[in-house]
């Protein structure tokens, strides 16, 4: 689990497997493999470093998330 500070304050815990995408759009928005979507306080930088093990994923704008594998 990562700890993640919504942008109005309340921290919150999220599983790191359950993360599709992090986006600075500027702020920082966490997509869930659900759809949920949450605007942390932390820079995109920041969020990466609670989670040093993750994978990088490079897409091309305009490829479609396949799944896993």
């Amino acid at each position: 689990m990562i700890t993640l500070t919504r942008f109005h304050g309340d921290r919150f815990s999220v599983n790191p497997d359950m993360i599709v995408r992090a986006d600075a759009t500027p702020d920082t928005v966490i997509t869930l493999i659900d759809g949920t979507k949450a605007i942390v306080a932390e820079s995109l930088d920041e969020a990466q470093r609670h989670r040093p093990h993750a994978p990088v994923v490079h897409r091309r704008p305009g490829d479609r998330y396949r799944g896993y594998g």
